[in-house]
C-alpha cells in the first residue's frame, strides 16, 4: 500500500533529487499531493487520473495521498507526473516494487495517457544518478539528451501503458528511434572578413589569448559589431567537463541538445531592451539561468552598451568578478554559473559622432546623461578599453584581406595552454600572488605603473588587471618575465580613458 519512487526536480541549474512516497489507503476516494508542491504539480493529480482512464487502468477506489520528499523545498514543474503515476501502480499492486528498485521516472503526462518531454533532462537524469538510480525512464523525445549521461541505462516511452506492460513484463521494453539530429553548421564568418583596424584586431587577439573584458567605443560603422561576433571562432573548443557544464546549463534553461554536448563556446547578445531577470537569471521561482549563464565558458556580447538599464549593468558586476550568480529567495537559493567573457561596444555620445565639430549635434546636457548610465565599478571591470575610428575608405576598397582566424585561433591557444599549465586559470584570472610569481614587474614597469596610479589613471583594480594584461601581451610575443615597460605601457594604451566628449572623461 506504500511505494516510494525516484525521481528530481531542477533548482537553477542543477537537479535535486525528490522521492515521491504514495500511500494508498482506507478513506474517502480521492488524491493529495503534499510536500509543497507548485500549481503545476498540484494539477498531476488531474492529469495523472485521467491518464490512467485513457490507458485502461484501474484508478484505486481508495484515499491516495502522495508527499514530495523532501517536504522542505518547493517542487516546480510536470516532471513529477510519472513518477507519480508509478508510485499509485506499485501502491495499488499493478506493478511489483522490484522492478522500479533502482529506476527513476521523469516525465509529463497527457490526458491521452502520452507521455510528454519535460525542459532541464540532463540535471534532472544526474540528480538520479547521485542518489543511487542505474536507470532513467523518460520521454522519448528526451532520450537523446539523457543519454549524454553514459552512467544511466535510460529507458525511453512514448505512453503510460507502454511503461505498464514493460514493468509487468508483459512487454519487453520498446526499442524507439530517438537518433540525434546532426547540429547545424557553425557560422563561418571570418576576421579575414575584417579589413584594416588593426588595434581593434589585436584587442581582440589579447582579449581572446587571456579571457580579457572588453569595451569598443566608437562611431557608427567602424565594424565593432562585426568584429565582437567572429570572436568565438577564435576560441578552441570546450574541454570535456566545460562541454558537460554548459550542456547542463543549456538543458537546465530549456534548451534542446540536438547537437550532442556543447562543444563550441557559446555566444550570447541580448538587446539592450532586455530585463534584469532574462539577463541575470532567477525571477520569482529563481529556477531559470539567465543569459549570463547561458553564456557561461563563452562570450556575451553587449551591443549598445549604453542604452542597456543601469541595474542590469550594475547587476553584471558580481558574475564579472566571481564567476557566478548567487540567487536567494524566502525559501531557497541557485547558485548559476556565469564565467563568460563580456565584450560590449558603444558609441561615444546619443548621435553617435562623438562630439566632433559641425558633426555632433548633442547637448552637455544630453552627454552628462549618456555618461552617467556607466557606473565607473562597471568600466573599472573592462581589462581592455578601446576608441574605434571609421577604418580609411581606401582600405576597405583595395586593402588586403585580414588575417584568418584559424591563424589567431593557434596562437590564442597557445597563449592559454601557457597560462592554464603556469597557473591553472587563464591570464585574467590570476591572483595577485600568482602575479607576483609569475609576472614580476621591473623595476623600469614599477615606476611606469607607479605614475600612472598617482595621476589617478589606475585603481588598485585596474593595477593587477593591467599586469594581466600586459603578461598576456608577453605571452603572445614568446617573451618571458620579467614584464618591462614596453609591455606595460602597450597595455595602458588598451585601457585608455576615453572621453565620450571633450570635457566628459570617462
Amino acid at each position: 500500500m506504500f511505494a516510494s519512487i525516484r525521481s528530481a526536480v531542477v533548482v537553477g541549474v542543477d537537479g535535486s533529487q525528490v522521492s515521491v512516497e504514495v500511500h494508498v489507503g482506507a478513506g474517502l476516494p480521492g488524491m493529495t499531493i503534499v510536500g509543497l508542491p507548485d500549481a503545476s504539480c498540484r494539477e498531476a493529480r488531474d492529469r495523472v487520473r485521467a491518464a490512467f482512464i485513457a490507458s485502461k487502468l484501474t484508478w484505486p477506489p481508495q484515499k491516495v495521498t502522495v508527499n514530495l520528499a523532501p517536504s522542505s523545498s518547493r517542487k516546480v514543474g510536470t516532471g513529477l507526473d510519472l513518477p507519480i503515476a508509478v508510485g499509485i501502480l506499485v501502491a495499488s499492486g499493478v506493478v511489483d516494487a522490484s522492478q522500479v528498485n533502482r529506476m527513476g521516472f521523469v516525465g509529463e503526462l497527457g490526458l491521452d495517457g502520452s507521455v510528454r518531454a519535460v525542459p532541464a533532462i540532463v540535471p534532472l537524469v544526474d540528480a538520479i544518478r547521485v542518489a543511487g538510480g542505474d536507470e532513467v525512464v523518460v520521454p522519448v523525445a528526451c532520450a537523446g539528451d539523457a543519454e549524454l549521461l553514459e552512467e544511466v541505462k535510460v529507458r525511453a516511452i512514448s505512453t503510460l501503458s507502454e511503461l505498464v506492460a514493460a514493468l509487468s513484463n508483459e512487454e519487453p521494453w520498446p526499442d524507439h528511434d530517438y537518433r540525434r539530429v546532426e547540429a547545424a553548421p557553425l557560422d563561418t564568418a571570418d576576421l579575414a572578413d575584417l579589413r584594416g583596424q588593426p588595434i581593434m584586431r589585436r584587442a581582440l587577439e589579447i582579449s581572446a589569448a587571456g579571457g580579457h573584458h572588453l569595451l569598443m567605443i566608437g562611431v557608427p560603422g567602424a565594424g565593432k559589431t562585426m568584429l565582437a561576433e567572429r570572436l568565438p571562432g577564435v576560441l578552441p573548443d570546450l574541454s570535456s567537463s566545460e562541454a558537460m557544464e554548459v550542456s547542463r546549463i543549456h538543458s537546465a534553461a530549456g534548451r534542446v541538445l540536438t547537437g550532442g554536448l556543447v562543444r563550441r563556446p557559446p555566444f550570447q547578445a541580448p538587446h539592450h531592451s532586455a530585463t534584469l531577470v532574462s539577463v541575470i537569471g532567477g525571477g520569482s521561482d529563481a529556477m531559470r539561468p539567465g543569459l549570463v549563464s547561458l553564456a557561461h565558458g563563452g562570450v556575451l556580447f553587449l551591443d549598445e552598451l549604453s542604452e542597456f538599464s543601469p541595474s542590469v549593468l550594475d547587476a553584471l558586476r558580481q558574475p564579472i568578478e566571481e564567476g557566478a550568480v548567487r540567487v536567494s529567495r524566502a525559501r531557497f537559493s541557485a547558485m548559476l554559473p556565469a564565467r563568460f567573457l563580456l565584450v560590449a561596444a558603444m558609441n561615444p555620445c546619443p548621435c553617435g559622432e562623438g562630439g566632433r565639430p559641425g558633426a555632433c549635434s548633442c547637448s552637455d546636457a544630453a552627454l552628462l546623461r549618456y555618461r552617467r548610465r556607466l557606473s565607473g565599478p562597471l568600466l573599472d571591470r573592462f581589462d581592455l578599453r578601446v576608441a574605434v575610428e571609421r577604418p580609411d575608405a581606401q582600405e576597405l576598397l583595395t586593402g588586403a584581406p585580414g588575417e584568418p582566424s584559424a591563424v589567431v585561433a593557434e596562437r590564442v591557444a597557445r597563449v592559454r595552454a601557457k597560462s592554464l599549465e603556469r597557473g591553472g586559470v587563464l591570464n585574467s584570472r590570476m591572483s595577485r600572488v600568482a602575479l607576483d610569481e609569475y609576472a614580476p614587474l621591473s623595476n623600469d614597469a614599477q615606476r611606469l605603473l607607479g605614475r600612472a596610479m598617482e595621476m589617478g589613471r589606475l585603481t588598485a583594480r585596474g593595477l593587477d588587471r593591467i599586469r594581466r594584461v600586459a603578461l598576456t601581451m608577453a605571452d603572445l610575443e614568446g617573451v618571458d618575465p620579467p614584464l618591462e615597460p614596453m609591455q606595460v605601457a602597450a597595455a595602458l594604451s588598451l585601457r585608455a580613458d576615453i572621453s565620450l566628449h571633450p570635457g566628459v572623461a570617462a
